[in-house]
């Protein structure tokens, strides 16, 4: 069985939760993602921020995106994945939230990010369909 530690994207850089949603956007563009996990000063996670939240969220909707912190789109609950859950978890996780990334954790700690082509690759064919068709009917969410 391979684990989601096994796929994952390791040393995942955190927006911060005092960051503005411009600091956030540099950061996407220098690492060259399109989402962030949102981590407080304890290392914690506290939500993700995807360039899409900035764009529809914040600034189409007249929000200033220099003074508008990342905190300000921390959602309320944060879906995630376990380090030493399977890769199959993965894919039911994402399935049912419609979310196309995972942070994911051990114990209390972010440890990595998962993303639908990480698990794309680890899965017989029939289940990547599955993951691809729930996440193209789902609304966007990072």
């Amino acid at each position: 069985m391979t684990l989601v530690r096994d796929i994952m994207s390791q040393d995942a850089e955190c927006a911060r939760t005092s960051d503005t949603l411009v600091d956030a956007a540099r950061k996407m563009r220098d690492l060259d993602v399109g989402a962030l996990p949102i981590c407080g000063d304890d290392e914690r996670l506290h939500g993700v921020i995807s360039d899409r939240d900035i764009v529809v969220r914040c600034v189409a909707e007249g929000g200033d995106p220099r003074t508008t912190s990342v905190q300000e789109y921390t959602a309320s609950e944060t879906v995630t994945i376990g380090a030493d859950d399977s890769v199959e978890a993965a894919l039911s996780t994402m399935t049912r939230h419609g979310v196309r990334r995972l942070p994911v954790i051990d114990g209390q700690s972010l440890v990595g990010i998962v993303s639908q082509a990480d698990v794309a690759k680890n899965l017989p064919e029939e289940q990547i369909g599955q993951l691809v068709e729930a996440i193209s009917s789902a609304p966007a969410n990072g």
